[in-house]
């Protein structure tokens, strides 16, 4: 997730065949699922948004792991910025001393 706005560009461009310039929003995720940065152009240039979940995961929609891309609609991007789902992991006690 070093990536920054011209390799992310170049990522679209020659991996995915589109043109980050046509307005479409580009999402790049971790393997963990914890990190998400959101590639995309606005009238006054290239634009990334970074979150980074201390816990849990972003809920990612269902695809194909197969296809480079998948199309989602505003909405979908929204529930799934939103949505996070806990990382499981054990209970811990706490003992105060």
């Amino acid at each position: 997730m070093r990536k920054s706005f011209y390799t992310l560009s170049g990522v679209v461009n020659s991996l995915m065949n589109q043109n980050v310039r046509d307005g479409g929003v580009f999402i790049f995720m971790n393997r963990h699922q914890n990190v998400m940065k959101i590639l995309h152009m606005e009238y006054a240039g290239l634009v990334i948004y970074h979150k980074r979940l201390e816990s849990g995961r972003f809920k990612l929609p269902v695809f194909d792991e197969n296809t480079a891309s998948i199309s989602i609609d505003w909405k979908d991007l929204m529930s799934m910025v939103e949505s996070v789902k806990p990382r499981c992991s054990k209970a811990r006690r706490i003992v105060n001393k």
